[in-house]
């Protein structure tokens, strides 16, 4: 029993990742404030989440503000990508659900929107921890996001499943659970997306100039530089 509840026990070791989850959302959301700088805030949560992960966290605010500044331009432009499609989608799927006609067209034109959707959820859910992991071109992130997310089909199920639970609970049982919100969510998630970006680092240095673009990150990318702490 006093082993279990020592510092470096399992017990202290939850209690202190769970409070790591509620700081590092205290900074996501205040970095989140103008809207334009999500996509840069969640890049810098996924950052530091990944690390502790691997227990590697050091001082989280400055790891955070570290790939808040270092992702800001590419995460910004990522994020406005995503939430000009997301309105797009977010006002077709209005316009299906309403606009509901029992012929040919519309359950075709139905399908493509939600395989469309499905794709979009992937790669909102993948793309800010490959940009905080990875260096790579706008383009080629969209396009491994929605590789892994297909390849990782557990993995992208489990993460839907963390993110649904949290919104269900916050809605419909227990608000002040948002203490945590996209911070627990992160870190969770990054428990399970940890070993599958450690693989894609190594095939992407054992496999360099090899084209299987499904099974690493394309040649281009290159694993970024962890800040001194």
């Amino acid at each position: 029993m006093r082993g279990i509840l020592s510092p470096d026990g399992p017990v202290m070791n939850f209690i202190t990742k769970l409070t790591y989850s509620a700081y590092l959302n205290i900074l996501w959301l205040v970095c989140c404030l103008p809207i334009v700088t999500i996509g840069a805030s969640t890049t810098a949560l996924f950052y530091v989440s990944l690390k502790v992960a691997k227990n590697e966290e050091g001082s989280l605010t400055k790891a955070f503000f570290h790939s808040f500044r270092e992702n800001f331009k590419q995460g910004t432009i990522i994020w406005l990508i995503l939430l000009s499609v997301g309105l797009i989608l977010g006002f077709d799927g209005y316009i299906f659900y309403h606009m509901r006609f029992e012929n040919a067209f519309w359950t075709v034109a139905t399908a493509v929107f939600l395989v469309a959707a499905a794709a979009y959820a992937i790669i909102l859910m993948y793309i800010f921890p490959l940009l905080a992991r990875f260096d790579n071109t706008i383009g080629a992130m969209f396009k491994n996001a929605i590789l892994l997310g297909m390849r990782f089909l557990l993995c992208t199920a489990l993460m839907a499943v963390i993110y649904f639970i949290m919104a269900f609970v916050a809605i419909n049982v227990f608000t002040p659970i948002l203490i945590f919100g996209e911070g627990l969510c992160a870190l969770l998630c990054s428990f399970l997306l940890s070993n599958i970006l450690l693989l894609c680092q190594e095939k992407q240095e054992m496999a360099d100039g090899v084209t299987d673009t499904i099974s690493k990150i394309p040649p281009t990318s290159k694993t970024k530089e962890s800040e001194s702490i």
